[in-house]
């Protein structure tokens, strides 16, 4: 056999080689696409979409938005007829260069003219819920569902694919486009407990009272649903490495991170209160003040409530009132009704995805008589996350029947089985009938004459909280964590609202207004979905 090549054999090697180059060019371009050749072939394909992210309604929260891409062929004449749908000139230009077909982005309506291929963006600046969703980066999960799921959803894909006949040199032959596989809408996913629109609801009515930091998440009183939860400031997905070095911390997710309590708090130490015999009827004269061992705790109105009963000094929330009435609570009982509504335990939603423990101080600390005080009206070394606080506020609104916060619904493969995450069933943490107790005191909150929460279009009931922090502004001023907790229909409670806004007024002028705005929104949305039926 003669080591010499003829001219056809150079050239076929040398086309073999331009071949092999511009496979590998292609390949560093986009890791998503790749090409190929093999026996007189080249293949070119793209991942259309990974394994999508859905609320309880199987309505998208990533994966929401669709480009399009256009098969070109620049050796085909027809390929001049997308020009005016081509969105990126510089891909159609250096595409045009080569000899093989490639994938350019054009509009949807180049599909008249040649084969086109959709590709989902993976997430965007519009996402709802990005604290929950989270992101990727390098085409791997960073955070939220992205992380914890990242290997079900990497395993989960659908790709388009078209497979050419090539002559030795590389070049194209007839019947370009014979073997082109389109992507079909993939369904498989993880489904979660948020519901879009509540979501939106949400995220509407945080913006629209000039929210700088905070967070809201709303839950489904009966089985501890997660149907939406924001945190503010949003980092922005397409500029990572500004939010990274914003001072105001855009990637934390405050909703489950903890905070000074406040007034909210004496919900728990009226439950301990009543779980232990004390009547809600137990009466107390506050004057504007109370010495615990010489340390002097102020009341907020000057002067004093005088003589109020447990109702009373919810809807006035009486900080005098339930220093005094801590003074009869078992401090291991008490911190035991805390722990039964969740406070002092960290969450795990998912893998990554956990909610704060906060901090629960332990028997030994509510031996001194100010800090119990302390405690009793949450302020001290007392701090818990707002999902903490909208899990109680749901145990309340159940009539006592604590459910285990969820997020993850289950996962669904492609050919549409489901597989449900398995939850531990919920668990009486107060009576029935402390339950109805404290839902009548939570309802004259909202039905107080100043109230900024109350609603003439749904009944609401919740409780307000200005917690401090022992922060102060420039100014000299303490910030204030403000708070407001509730749910809604009373009659007939279906969620549980939660809303923490940082350096607030007070948790009724701060915080009621966005409370309001859910309940209101959620009710019409309902309405109009039950009008449409």
């Amino acid at each position: 056999m003669s080591w010499r090549m003829t001219a056809a054999e150079c050239l076929a090697a040398a086309a073999a080689l331009l071949l092999a180059v511009r496979v590998l060019v292609i390949n560093r371009d986009e890791d998503v696409i790749s090409a190929s050749t093999g026996r007189g072939q080249y293949r070119i394909s793209e991942v259309s979409e990974y394994a999508s992210i859905y609320d309880c309604n199987g309505v998208r929260l990533n994966n929401r938005s669709v480009g399009y891409k256009v098969l070109i062929n620049p050796n085909d004449l027809n390929s001049l007829k997308v020009l005016d749908y081509v969105t990126d000139m510089d891909a159609f230009n250096n595409g045009m260069k080569g000899n093989l077909p490639f994938l350019c982005p054009v509009e949807k309506e180049a599909s008249d003219i040649l084969p086109v291929f959709a590709k989902f963006t993976r997430t965007d600046d519009d996402q709802p819920a990005k604290h929950i969703i989270g992101y990727t980066a390098d085409n791997e999960g960073v955070c939220g569902i992205e992380y914890a799921y990242s290997e079900f959803i990497h395993s989960n894909y659908e790709e388009n694919e078209a497979v050419f006949s090539v002559n030795a040199v590389g070049g194209v032959l007839d019947g370009l486009y014979s073997e082109i596989s389109v992507a079909d809408e993939l369904e498989a996913g993880v489904i979660t407990t948020i519901d879009a629109e509540i979501q939106q609801i949400c995220e509407n009515a945080m913006e629209a009272s000039g929210c700088e930091k905070g967070a809201i998440i709303v839950m489904d009183v009966k089985n501890g649903y997660i149907k939406a939860c924001a945190s503010y400031p949003e980092y922005n997905i397409s500029a990572l490495e500004e939010s990274l070095d914003d001072s105001e911390s855009p990637f934390i997710n405050r909703a489950f991170s903890a905070y000074s309590v406040g007034s909210i708090f004496k919900l728990v130490t009226a439950s301990a209160a009543i779980e232990s015999g004390i009547s809600s009827e137990f009466s107390y004269t506050c004057t504007g003040s109370i010495d615990v061992n010489g340390q002097i705790f102020n009341c907020h109105k000057w002067g004093g409530h005088g003589e109020i009963d447990m109702r009373e000094a919810i809807e006035s929330s009486c900080n005098p009132y339930f220093i005094a009435l801590s003074e009869y609570i078992d401090s291991g009982k008490y911190l035991q009704t805390a722990k039964n509504f969740g406070f002092g335990q960290e969450t795990v939603l998912c893998r990554g995805v956990v909610s704060e423990s906060g901090y629960l101080p332990s028997e030994k600390e509510l031996s001194v008589r100010a800090e119990k005080g302390n405690f009793s009206f949450g302020q001290g070394k007392l701090t818990a996350a707002p999902l903490q606080i909208c899990r109680m506020t749901a145990a309340i609104a159940n009539d006592g029947m604590c459910a285990e916060p969820k997020l993850i619904i289950g996962t669904r493969d492609r050919y549409g089985n489901v597989l449900e995450e398995k939850y531990k069933i919920n668990k009486r943490v107060i009576s029935y009938l402390t339950a109805k107790e404290l839902q009548n005191f939570m309802v004259d909150v909202v039905n107080a004459d100043n109230s900024r929460s109350r609603s003439y279009l749904v009944e609401c009931a919740g409780k307000t909280s200005t917690a401090q922090t022992g922060r102060y502004d420039e100014n000299g001023n303490e910030e204030m964590n403000c708070w407001f907790t509730g749910y809604f229909p009373v009659q007939n409670p279906k969620y549980a609202v939660t809303v923490l806004i940082e350096n607030g007024i007070s948790g009724n002028v701060s915080c009621g207004p966005v409370f309001k705005a859910v309940a209101e929104g959620i009710t019409v949305a309902e309405k109009n979905k039950a009008a449409a039926k």
